[in-house]
């Protein structure tokens, strides 16, 4: 993985970084499945902008989306948000790792 954690997390960091991205994962994670409508009744946004945030999960890989007759539903896929909280808790071992030695090194002296 590179520094940033590489294809993906970038991706997903860029969409968790919404307020209104976070509690529409929440939305779906709640209820397992859902329409950009019934998803709107719950937020102080457009269908539309629902819609376009849709998009931006779906392009980060956090939701899928799959066509029911003539309406879309929405659902979370959780291996994007498992990668990155894997590529979180690396990069703060690695901190931990770091700042024990400057610790270390400050007690000994």
């Amino acid at each position: 993985m590179s520094e940033r954690g590489g294809s993906g997390v970038d991706e997903v960091l860029v969409a968790l970084s919404d307020p209104t991205r976070r509690r529409l994962l929440d939305l779906l994670g709640e209820r397992g499945e859902a329409s950009a409508t019934g998803l709107a009744a719950g937020l102080p946004v457009s269908r539309q902008a629902v819609v376009k945030h849709l998009g931006v999960l779906e392009s980060a890989g956090l939701v899928v989306a799959r066509r029911h007759g003539r309406e879309v539903r929405y659902a979370v896929r959780p291996e994007p948000l498992d990668l990155t909280a894997r590529w979180m808790a690396a990069l703060a071992a690695s901190w931990d790792r770091k700042l024990d030695a400057i610790k270390r090194r400050a007690e000994s002296d």
